[in-house]
């Protein structure tokens, strides 16, 4: 087993599935298909950075508040460092650089020319005045001044965070270097070098992937029978187009409950319902509740878990009675739960494949940004769809060609190509 260690070491019970421990198995599980050196999988089981920054806040009743930042950047072997940062009550320092470890190999997996990266502050987003929320994203981002960059860290929107922190961030890092930086940060507004297509990213990412799965099984999306657990902006875009496509949204939840509706749900209705009512589809009419819980083991064709982490459990698992599993969140199924899936005949489609539309988009908008040459929707969305169809087909000739499920497959491609890497620039010094 891989030993790792952090500076700071959070408690948890050991019921608890700690997301970096996973993050390791899965790399060391890729290792062992790969025969890496051990020496490789030692140096890539660790983070190459972590900064944890004070953040001190005037809050508006005066008050002094101070709040913990992190930044976690785990490789930069094949290019800048890249990733979310998120801002939710939950994160912690663990749980960011297990994500930045499996944004290393989503880069690498889509042939992205980025390392992995994250951020987060453990806060709730939604406790906070927009002035507060101002303060504390750009004081945050100036106490990282000096670790990110358009060629070093380039942070992006991430849970609890949208273009509105990226705006502050980027226009932050510009007064602090003297002169305007789009390529700083992604995702940011179109008025000031943001992309197009952007905000439905990853949720246009799930939609291809899963369209390709299905195809590959001799099926379309007409028809298909889809549950989304999470109903944010990933899951909300995933389920606008997929029902563009032609599938039936069975069931769709957000933090408080879901809601189901056997013959499908009016996306539109439901979307509009949401935005009006803080984001929540709990008593829309057309629809009967449901919780997060039970949305999870419906009977339908396509699953897809756009929440949180660590939903499909060994607790669970037995009851999911989906065809196919999208992970459209970061680790939603854990290892364990992963290989009773596939032992039961479900297709996994793996988190570092299924949502990495954001990425590639966000790329997309980096190399925009560079160039200051920018491009209509049309164009973004046909080269973000080559770049994860093409992805999808490495995967699954990998699977093929190695005889494992699609998450090892997945894995074995963005980490060798990661360890390659490393193999040829050698060790410094």
């Amino acid at each position: 087993m891989v030993t790792t260690s952090l500076p700071l070491i959070e408690n948890h019970s050991p019921a608890h599935i700690c997301p970096y421990d996973q993050a390791c198995s899965y790399l060391e599980w890729a290792a062992k298909e790969l025969k890496l050196d051990q020496g490789i999988v030692e140096i890539l089981s660790h983070p190459r950075k972590v900064v944890t920054v004070s953040i001190p806040i005037r809050m508006d009743s005066g008050e002094v508040r101070v709040f913990a930042g992190h930044r976690v950047q785990h490789s930069d072997i094949l290019g800048p460092y890249k990733g979310g940062i998120r801002y939710h009550e939950a994160v912690t320092l663990r749980e960011v650089s297990a994500l930045a470890m499996l944004m290393t190999w989503k880069c690498a997996l889509l042939g992205i020319p980025y390392g992995g990266g994250k951020g987060g502050i453990p806060i709730d987003p939604k406790e906070f005045s927009v002035g507060e929320l101002e303060r504390i994203s750009r004081r945050y981002i100036s106490e990282l001044i000096k670790d990110i960059g358009p060629s070093v860290d380039i942070p992006a929107p991430d849970m609890g965070t949208s273009a509105r922190e990226m705006a502050w961030m980027m226009d932050t890092y510009s007064v602090n270097v003297g002169h305007s930086v789009p390529g700083v940060v992604t995702g940011k507004p179109l008025s000031i070098g943001g992309s197009l297509g952007r905000e439905m990213a990853t949720g246009r990412g799930v939609m291809i992937i899963v369209r390709e799965a299905i195809a590959d099984h001799g099926k379309s999306l007409v028809g298909v029978r889809v549950a989304i657990q999470g109903f944010g902006n990933v899951g909300g875009a995933a389920a606008e187009l997929l029902h563009q496509q032609g599938a039936k949204i069975i069931a769709v939840s957000s933090a408080s409950g879901g809601i189901f509706a056997e013959n499908g749900l009016d996306i539109s209705a439901v979307k509009a319902y949401a935005a009006a009512n803080h984001r929540s589809v709990v008593g829309f009419p057309q629809g009967t509740p449901i919780s997060n819980a039970d949305l999870l083991t419906l009977p339908c064709d396509v699953l897809i878990p756009a929440a949180l982490e660590n939903q499909i459990t060994a607790e669970n698992v037995h009851q999911i009675k989906a065809q196919f599993v999208a992970e459209a969140a970061n680790g939603p199924v854990t290892l364990e739960a992963n290989r009773v899936l596939e032992a039961q005949g479900v297709t996994v489609l793996p988190d570092i494949l299924a949502n990495a539309g954001g990425v590639v988009v966000s790329y997309l908008e980096w190399v925009q940004g560079l160039s200051y040459l920018f491009w209509d929707e049309e164009r973004v969305n046909r080269e973000m769809e080559h770049l994860m169809v093409q992805a999808y087909r490495k995967v699954i000739h990998e699977s093929q060609a190695r005889g494992v499920n699609l998450r090892l497959a997945a894995y074995t491609l963005g980490v060798g190509r990661v360890a390659q890497a490393l193999n040829d620039r050698g060790l410094y010094p």
